[in-house]
């Protein structure tokens, strides 16, 4: 070994531990944010998805069919952003769920994310 040579360690230095800290810090509360977001569309879109795979429900009324959903969203404490996200039409036989919305998440001070959610079922009526 040669003594004229000083030997040092390697490792990440302050600054960039600190950076890499900061970079994982946002995507916590970007991840933590948007989380809610997509935790109540995974819900809206079970209750959608079973009502339209239930033939019980699939052989009632659309104003029928329509009522029941909305108590299953509302026993789930979740809300459709607005009356219309969900449209429900019966063509020919067949029922289509278009399940179209959209969410906008406050994230820091003037900046927004906006959440585009499309889910699209169909069903034969009984």
């Amino acid at each position: 070994m040669d003594k004229g040579v000083a030997h040092f360690q390697r490792g990440a230095s302050f600054t960039s531990t600190l950076i890499g800290l900061i970079v994982v810090g946002i995507f916590f509360a970007v991840g933590f944010k948007l989380f809610s977001a997509y935790w109540d569309h995974a819900t809206i879109n079970s209750i959608v998805k079973t009502v339209s795979q239930d033939p019980d429900e699939l052989s009632k009324s659309l104003r029928e069919l329509r009522r029941d959903l909305d108590k299953k969203l509302y026993i789930n404490q979740v809300e459709l952003p607005e009356k219309d996200s969900l449209q429900i039409r019966l063509e020919e036989g067949v029922i289509y769920f278009d399940l179209v919305y959209e969410v906008r998440v406050p994230m820091f001070y003037n900046v927004d994310a906006l959440v585009m959610f499309e889910e699209h079922y169909e069903a034969v009526k009984p």
